[in-house]
C-alpha cells in the first residue's frame, strides 16, 4: 500500500515516532502503526492532517504525485504525476530538444500547442 509507505518514509524522515505523529494527528500509536503496514486506513480528515504535518498533498500520500523538494532546504514546493514524469523522461531521450525546450518553456509549449491545433 502506497500511503502507509509514504507516511512511514516521511515521519522517519522528520524525526517523528510513531506515537509523536499519533499526537499530531489526534489518534493513536496503534493507529499509525496499522496505517503504516496497510492494516488500517486514515479517514479524510486524518489524511488531510498527515499532508499538513509533513507539507505535502494527499495525492502525493495516496501515491498519485510524486513530491517536488526545493534541494537547498528540502521544503516541500508542490509535486508533480507520474504521467508528467513520463513525459519529462521520455523528453529525456532527445537531450537537443529538451535542451531546447527548458530554454524557453512557454515560447515551447506554445509552438506545440499550435501545431496541434492545425490538426
Amino acid at each position: 500500500m502506497v500511503i502507509g509507505t509514504r507516511i512511514k518514509q516521511l515521519r522517519i524522515k522528520n524525526g517523528y515516532s510513531q506515537q509523536q505523529l499519533g499526537d499530531m494527528l489526534g489518534v493513536t500509536k496503534v493507529s499509525v502503526c496499522g496505517y503504516e503496514i496497510g492494516s488500517r486506513c486514515p479517514n479524510v480528515e486524518t489524511l488531510e492532517a498527515i499532508a499538513e504535518v509533513f507539507k505535502t498533498s494527499t495525492d502525493y500520500l495516496l501515491g498519485r504525485e510524486i513530491s517536488v523538494t526545493n534541494e537547498d532546504d528540502n521544503c516541500y514546493v508542490g509535486s508533480i504525476s507520474s504521467e508528467d514524469v513520463a513525459l519529462i523522461n521520455e523528453l529525456r531521450h532527445y537531450p537537443i530538444l529538451y535542451n531546447k525546450i527548458l530554454k524557453d518553456i512557454k515560447r515551447s509549449v506554445s509552438i506545440i500547442n499550435k501545431n496541434i491545433a492545425k490538426d
